[in-house]
């Protein structure tokens, strides 16, 4: 589709091309899903096209609520252009309810919701498995100084702040979610990468009756089934949402 222009990257859930304008780039979302580190993947159609109308709405949102991104525009249903960013190699984790690996590797039940919201970093290494990493570790890989760790951090929890009522009134709960960050051509820190049910974990609220129902990866990653009917769902409510506002 972007064959015209250069393939930069090549991504488990996206192709990065060149733009004419050199600070740009164009960003594809492909078919795959993967999980476990790549472990297990599969391929659904429709399923780039999604998280990439879902992206480019929730990136819309946060730019409206003073958040740096590096969205620009879509291209198309599958391709948007950004800012040409340097990513840093953290995944930054946001859990507001325990789930998932916190629970594997604590003894807090799945479910809790947390007192505070929990930042976690991981280094973004597909070869060491993304470990996770402590302060002192970012600072002795040099991957960060602290100034820019510390706004990494505020402007995670500003997210969230942003972000959990934007899906509540959409009826989802925001479990947690992964962001990853990079610096543009002027040395600013924006928010990179996407925001889907491909990076967040909602659990939708219509569900009264005590079961947790994903409507997230986690449809692809336990076997659920209803994957691509779950992104689509999320997809019709932010529409909806942001056409009656």
């Amino acid at each position: 589709m972007n064959s015209e222009f250069g393939l930069l990257y090549e991504g488990k859930a996206k192709k990065i091309f060149a733009h004419r304008d050199s600070e740009k780039v164009i960003i594809e979302f492909k078919d795959d899903a993967t999980a476990f580190n790549a472990l297990k993947k599969s391929k659904f159609e429709g399923k780039g096209e999604l998280n990439c109308l879902i992206s480019s709405k929730i990136f819309e949102f946060l730019a409206k609520n003073q958040i740096p991104t590096h969205y620009l525009e879509l291209k198309n249903n599958n391709s948007m252009i950004t800012q040409k960013i340097k990513i840093i190699p953290l995944e930054v984790v946001l859990r507001n309810i325990a789930y998932g690996s916190l629970c594997k590797q604590t003894t807090i039940k799945p479910g809790s919701v947390l007192e505070a919201p929990l930042i976690d970093f991981y280094l973004k290494n597909d070869k060491l498995n993304d470990p996770l990493l402590t302060k002192d570790r970012i600072n002795l890989l040099k991957i960060i100084d602290n100034q820019d760790l510390e706004f990494i951090i505020n402007m995670t929890l500003k997210i969230n702040k942003v972000l959990k009522p934007f899906f509540y009134n959409i009826k989802l709960e925001l479990v947690d979610f992964k962001l990853e960050f990079g610096y543009n051509s002027k040395g600013q820190i924006l928010l990179g990468d996407e925001i889907s049910p491909d990076n967040c974990r909602l659990w939708d609220l219509n569900q009264n009756n005590g079961t947790i129902v994903s409507l997230d990866k986690d449809r692809f990653r336990n076997d659920l089934g209803g994957f691509i009917e779950a992104y689509t769902e999320i997809k019709n409510r932010i529409n909806n949402f942001i056409n009656s506002n």
